[in-house]
């Protein structure tokens, strides 16, 4: 059984195996439209099948403070961090991300939820 600590110990849903849902959130500057079509027929067909739901993908953003302003932001949740790993690290999402390669810029983090 998994050992919790902090407020999670305290809370009963916490208190048996539980899984977090993870976040993929790319910041990405499209630099090619045309070619990047492709990317993003792939993409969300190799998210679904890693249990992936899209949450945003590219609409308006709004900086609340700094100066922050990605020219689009993606956000994509999984059932887990494995999760997440496991999608970016798939054959269908590689044949994405070949692709994408030379029609933008991208920078993507994971991060388990609360």
């Amino acid at each position: 059984m998994l050992a919790i600590a902090g407020p999670r110990a305290r809370n009963p849903v916490f208190n048996r195996r539980h899984t977090i849902a993870a976040y993929i959130i790319a910041q990405v500057e499209v630099t090619d439209p045309d070619r990047f079509g492709e990317y993003a027929k792939l993409a969300p067909i190799a998210a679904e099948k890693y249990g992936g739901r899209y949450l945003a993908r590219g609409g308006a953003t709004a900086a609340l403070e700094g100066n922050w302003n990605p020219p689009r932001v993606v956000i994509v949740e999984f059932p887990s961090l494995e999760q997440a790993k496991r999608f970016y690290d798939s054959p269908e999402y590689q044949q994405a991300k070949q692709a994408r390669s030379g029609a933008a810029n991208m920078k993507l983090i994971a991060v388990e939820g609360v």
